[in-house]
């Protein structure tokens, strides 16, 4: 798996919108980005709207591709998620990219793009905070961003209280992404094996019981039973049904994982919500989880 080289100060990064078009601006984005010292070009995808998406789907491909293929662009920033990223994923061409592979940044609708890089151009990417969520994001989330570009330290220990964890160590690529994605795309070419992985997942606004007929896809498709760890983000805005579906999402998880032997952590901050920690998505980690603490260590 390549890694794009980390960005320094002076290097020219791209915003585009490949999905929903952006309600509001993104003045607090470019604000940070410059602080960087970062030199930040943005696309016409990101004031360009058709219905609910950031322009046509050529709109939006063309941007993105002309990022993908700018030789002095090093970073790539979806301004945002919603939906659309599927639609334009096959007729993207990355032969240019995988040459000179660049960090390309963003999470929820994105997800399609990161595994579709990790399956078919073997590029690692970042999960993390996007433009158009900068102005409501914590400092720290944006701390990490900017050590994910820039090659920092990005080992990581947090404790909660939430669940309990299922304890244990695991070793893997770090994988995954939004659970609504990773089940919409299952067997089209932008899927990918999950074995020895380490899968990270999250998601917003779903049913208790979709949550539990995704996660029954992804264990009968038998995507599950080989992980090497198991990370659960934020699951935020849930809704559940009337009658209740007699279950948290937590033990939905755990329920469909019950099995299996490998370690699981819940409440990652990561995901829809303010302080969305970034992860590098294809590197090694080492996954060490104790009854309400974890930490992971990237080993490359």
């Amino acid at each position: 798996m390549k890694t794009p080289e980390f960005l320094k100060k002076g290097d020219k990064v791209a915003i585009v919108c490949p999905a929903s078009y952006i309600k509001g601006d993104i003045e607090v984005a470019l604000a940070v980005l410059n602080s960087w010292g970062l030199h930040v070009e943005v696309g016409k995808s990101v004031t360009s709207q058709f219905h609910q998406f950031a322009g046509r789907d050529d709109v939006r491909r063309q941007d993105l591709q002309a990022a993908l293929d700018n030789p002095e662009i090093k970073a790539i920033f979806a301004a945002r998620g919603g939906y659309g990223t599927v639609r334009i994923i096959d007729q993207l061409e990355f032969s240019k990219f995988k040459k000179r592979p660049k960090w390309i940044v963003g999470f929820s609708d994105i997800t399609v793009l990161h595994s579709h890089l990790h399956n078919n151009v073997g590029v690692c990417s970042i999960h993390g905070q996007m433009p158009k969520s900068f102005d409501e994001s914590t400092k720290t989330a944006l701390t990490s961003l900017k050590h994910a570009l820039f090659g920092k330290d990005m080992d990581f220990k947090y404790r909660q209280h939430t669940f309990p964890n299922r304890s244990g160590e695991g070793y893997g690529r770090l994988t995954g992404g939004n659970l609504a994605i990773l089940h919409s795309i299952l067997s089209s070419t932008s899927d990918g094996k999950y074995d020895n992985k380490i899968l990270f997942i999250e998601d917003v606004g779903e049913q208790h019981y979709n949550i539990d007929r995704m996660l029954w896809t992804l264990k009968r498709a038998d995507k599950l039973a080989k992980l090497q760890g198991l990370i659960v983000g934020g699951f935020t805005s849930l809704k559940d049904s009337d009658p209740s579906f007699g279950q948290s999402f937590e033990e939905i998880i755990m329920d469909k994982v019950d099995e299996y032997d490998f370690p699981v952590c819940f409440g990652f901050p990561a995901g829809h919500i303010d302080n969305n920690h970034s992860l590098i998505f294809g590197k090694n980690i080492r996954l060490s989880v104790k009854d309400k603490e974890t930490s992971i260590k990237y080993l490359e």
